[in-house]
């Protein structure tokens, strides 16, 4: 991965120059300022002529500084990290405000809202854990959580560790942030992954050993991207991000939803853990959205846009340190992440309005079936070697075992299922004629 080129130093220009350059290139600095564009795009903007991308990168900067909104954290050389409301971020802040409590309201409920539920937190577990290199392939790792299986690689155990963790965040909510509880998240997301057990809920201690041995963030072609505070900050540098977690509207109201994504970054960049601080920094932005009235955040999977723009992610965190501690890139990138997954939940939805109208022939021929064997008879005529367990139907479905088992042994009775053992299992897959069986007539 190529870094970005570090921004010229800026400096104030003359009164009558800067607004020169203001008003001549309004349109430019404009969209530089919509689309928060950081030096390696600013620089090719159309200039006027006589004007330099410096002085325009002054300008802009200028302007950025001038409405800057400081928190309280700062670096190890004492310089505090600040972000900017920008038009862009009121709006994607009220979209994810109105989208929360849009679907909320009724377009996800009962039945619905639970397997979504279990769906998201699965899907958020995969990714967070691919992210972070676990090679499992999406499919394998759905399967292993559905079936209730344990976990036979390294891979697996990363998405079981982050899945249960995910699950167990709300025990943590009732409290205010702590060492203790972070160290609880992190050990409970690491557990038997690490090099060394020893690591898991432990913070890195590598003052003295080899600077080929330190702690330090690299991209996946092994390009330096971050080098950590040292670990004798870490305790200064938690207590710190513990109190601005803790203490509301400090100086001011802040949006929990920024807040929260400002203490995504601020685990990453304080890296207090030797392993497992990216997976434990987005699960701090989960425990936090929930802590704050987020219950939505449990259908959303974030990681799997993060996952998808694993470059972007990168870039923003990057950025942000580049460009003298602006967080506005992270909380930019991130606001569109949640919104992608939010547009997600919308897709979610009609698609389970289209699935109800295709089980109304089913309700037809089959009046007895219920809201879990519609969907497992569709899925079973998309994929018909698919196999199914009671195991895997419970977990997909968040319901009882002996609901499960009673499912599935009703389809077996109706012969839309056949049903045989693996071992002490059993194991039910579609019937060869199921689709001549389902056909409406």
């Amino acid at each position: 991965m190529k870094i970005p080129e570090k921004a010229p130093d800026w400096k104030n220009l003359s009164g009558k120059k800067f607004m020169d350059i203001r008003f001549g290139m309004q349109s430019e600095i404009k969209k530089a300022n919509l689309e928060y564009l950081y030096w390696d795009k600013v620089k090719y903007l159309p200039m006027v002529e006589g004007v330099k991308p410096e002085e325009v990168w002054n300008v802009i900067k200028g302007t950025r500084l001038a409405d800057a909104q400081e928190v309280p954290l700062t670096d190890t050389k004492g310089k505090a990290f600040a972000y900017n409301i920008l038009s862009n971020t009121q709006k994607n802040l009220h979209l994810i405000d109105r989208g929360m409590e849009k679907v909320l309201s009724g377009a996800l409920e009962g039945q619905t809202a639970k397997e979504h539920q279990l769906r998201s937190i699965m899907e958020e577990a995969i990714a967070s854990s691919q992210i972070e290199g676990a090679a499992t392939t999406r499919a394998v790792a759905k399967e292993m959580l559905r079936s209730g299986r344990k976990a036979r690689d390294h891979g697996e155990k990363m998405i079981l560790n982050n899945y249960q963790t995910i699950v167990k965040l709300k025990e943590f909510t009732g409290q205010p942030l702590s060492a203790e509880i972070l160290k609880a998240i992190h050990s409970s997301m690491t557990a038997n992954t690490l090099e060394d057990p020893a690591w898991e809920g432990a913070y890195r201690d590598d003052e003295n050993a080899k600077e080929e041995d330190k702690v330090k963030v690299y991209a996946p072609d092994a390009t330096l991207l971050h080098t950590p505070p040292a670990s004798s900050k870490i305790e200064s540098l938690v207590a710190l991000m513990c109190r601005f977690a803790n203490e509301d509207d400090e100086g001011g109201f802040m949006h929990p939803v920024i807040k929260a994504i400002i203490l995504h970054f601020w685990l990453a960049y304080v890296h207090p853990f030797m392993d497992g601080n990216g997976r434990t920094a987005r699960a701090l932005f989960y425990w936090y959205m929930l802590k704050h009235d987020y219950p939505l955040i449990e259908y959303l999977s974030i990681s799997s846009v993060i996952n998808k723009k694993r470059t972007q992610y990168l870039k923003a965190f990057l950025y942000t340190e580049l460009d003298e501690n602006d967080l506005t890139y992270f909380i930019m990138f991130h606001l569109k992440a949640i919104q992608e997954a939010l547009d997600d939940v919308v897709e979610y939805i009609k698609r389970k309005k289209l699935l109800a109208k295709a089980a109304d022939h089913l309700y037809s021929m089959f009046p007895t079936l219920n809201h879990r064997q519609w969907p497992l008879l569709i899925s079973a005529l998309e994929k018909p070697d698919e196999k199914y367990t009671i195991e895997k139907h419970m977990n997909t479905h968040g319901t009882a075992r002996q609901t499960a088992r009673t499912d599935l042994l009703e389809l077996h009775e109706l012969g839309l299922l056949e049903k045989r053992k693996e071992g002490k299992k059993f194991v039910f897959t579609p019937v060869a004629d199921l689709a001549e069986k389902l056909k409406p007539e």
